[in-house]
């Protein structure tokens, strides 16, 4: 029998209030009104929209504030949808696609008969802050999947319809902005007037949607040209398009169709491509160049990458001979602290950056050196009649990988001239649909949540717990200075969150629902709810990806 009150938890007390009461009346019944920074909520740790219904005798609720991770994402889901609706007001005929996360904000690619110019875009800027003004409302409803087939029929949304191809439910949550109705891929804020601090600027031969720092809506970052990485971006949105997989329900449609293992193909050749063209580079300039660094985010690849890598300077005659930065960690109890107070593991102060730079000068001058070897159980050096000698001869060229491979102080003592910077990093350009982005992140924390499962014994609570933490050190020393690699790889495979399902999706189903890493467990399943599967037996054994699902040819 369904009950006829329900039982909240909310901010430190329990109040009782009939069932179906809407998160939003009673927040308002909490507050006396609804504070304007509530975007949306977390209902048994469940991100949901404040329209949703309290229900099931005991439910324990959270706010989503805007400066809130959740919330940040809740602003940008919104104000992309305000966008959305602000062209297909202005520009019926137009076709905005979404792309990669950049300055701060989101790349959109412009199609349609009405050129897109300065006065274009400030045009689209105009309607968005006129529909923030009138507050108007997102209105989320549910519709059979053949209703909401034949509304995207009829607005030409064809990604759409080929992402609704392999939906196995009967109703599809659909959300609505003025004119503009979309697929409802997440909570979004009640109104337009919420939103603050966003902007629209024109950029390349697109525009992009930026959105402010930290919730302030005071301030947007700095937006920096970044060529190298648009320029990437770029490469591997044209080389999807030519395989016929921009979006989710292109990729379903060639798993089941059995193209997929011709994808795979193509797309591992690709990688070969560019991973030789990187050692014939590196090789054309072995007058110069002696110390090749590789940096990248976590779950980027680079182990695999090295290896592929080393392989093609051999084609080359040249012979790599690597150097562990995870040997030169100070020790633990000189590790500097962060500002929480906690030993800062990432911190290039970290490594012995003295010793570090008297052997790679030692190292390239054709001196031998004694290379220290770390105890992480112990945290700290073993003795030196323990370290290993290491020397490099003439046609040897000498790799060094580590997150911090891109920072100059890391290898001050070498001459510029003698570097060649890598960047690398999981770079998807697959899309949802036309509208709905993927985050780049996620494939990275899917990569890693697959590998600490197999072969860490870590469960995916622990590399979610872990996931914050991670990506604010990436912030901190990577990203910054990914502009300063001499080539920039991408490791994204555009059919790898199908191989990936088949894992990750067994793994984060693990996670209770009391934990507090299941709000985002729940996203991540929900996300790879829209893959069709791919099994792991045309994956080819060099391929990045088996750095994380086993079977690899580098693997020791």
């Amino acid at each position: 029998m369904p009950h006829r009150t329900v039982v909240v938890s909310f901010a430190g007390e329990r109040r009782q209030v009939p069932s179906g009461t809407s998160v939003k009346d009673f927040l308002i019944s909490f507050y006396g009104q609804l504070p304007r920074d509530i975007l949306a909520a977390l209902v048994n740790r469940r991100l949901v929209m404040l329209d949703f219904p309290l229900r099931g005798g005991q439910v324990n609720l959270e706010a989503v504030r805007s400066t809130s991770r959740e919330g940040e994402a809740v602003a940008r889901r919104s104000a992309a949808l305000v966008l959305m609706a602000a062209v297909r007001e202005l520009y019926p005929e137009a076709r905005l696609v979404v792309g990669q996360s950049l300055g701060g904000g989101y790349f959109y690619s412009w199609h349609g008969p009405t050129p897109l110019t300065d006065a274009t875009v400030a045009s689209i800027a105009r309607r968005m802050e006129e529909i923030c003004a009138e507050d108007r409302p997102f209105r989320r409803t549910t519709v059979t999947l053949e209703e909401a087939e034949a509304i995207f029929r009829s607005t030409g949304d064809e990604s759409k319809i080929h992402l609704l191809s392999t939906y196995r439910s009967s109703t599809v949550p659909v959300i609505q902005c003025g004119a503009f109705l979309d697929i409802a891929h997440g909570a979004v804020a009640p109104s337009a007037g919420t939103l603050q601090g966003f902007a629209v600027v024109p950029y390349e031969d697109g525009l992009l949607l930026r959105f402010p720092r930290d919730g302030d809506a005071t301030q947007l970052p700095e937006l920096r040209p970044q060529p190298k990485l648009f320029a990437t971006y770029r490469e591997t949105r044209r080389w999807n398009e030519l395989l016929g997989v921009a979006n989710v329900g292109s990729l379903n449609r060639m798993c089941l169709s059995g193209e997929i293992a011709e994808v795979i193909r193509v797309a591992e050749g690709f990688h070969e491509k560019k991973i030789a063209a990187a050692a014939d580079t590196i090789a054309k300039e072995r007058q110069r160049v002696r110390l090749v660094l590789v940096a990248g985010p976590s779950s980027s690849g680079k182990t695999t990458f090295i290896r592929r890598l080393g392989v093609q300077l051999r084609v080359n005659g040249m012979r790599p001979v690597g150097l562990s930065i995870d040997n030169y960690f100070v020790d633990r109890d000189k590790t500097p602290l962060g500002s929480d107070g906690q030993p800062d593991y990432e911190a290039l102060e970290a490594l012995d950056l003295e010793l570090f730079n008297q052997h790679l000068e030692a190292l390239l001058q054709g001196r031998a050196v004694d290379v220290p070897r770390y105890d992480f159980v112990l945290g700290r050096r073993v003795a030196r009649d323990r370290w290993t000698r290491l020397e490099l001869h003439p046609d040897d060229i000498l790799l060094v990988e580590g997150i911090h491979g891109l920072n100059h102080r890391l290898t001050a003592a070498v001459a510029e001239e003698a570097k060649f910077r890598i960047f690398i990093s999981a770079l998807t350009q697959l899309t949802l649909d036309d509208h709905n982005r993927i985050f780049t992140s996620d494939a990275r924390l899917l990569r890693r949540i697959v590998r600490d499962r197999l072969f860490r014994g870590h469960p995916a609570t622990r590399t979610l717990e872990m996931w914050g933490a991670v990506r604010r050190g990436e912030a901190r020393w990577v990203f910054p200075f990914q502009e300063e690699a001499d080539l920039v790889f991408n490791s994204a495979l555009v059919y790898e969150p199908a191989v990936l399902k088949v894992y990750a999706e067994r793994f984060l189903l693990e996670v209770p629902r009391e934990h507090p890493t299941y709000t985002e467990a729940y996203r991540l399943l929900k996300f790879l709810a829209w893959f069709v599967p791919v099994f792991q037996d045309d994956v080819p054994n060099t391929s990045i990806l088996r750095e994380f699902i086993g079977g690899g040819a580098f693997q020791e």
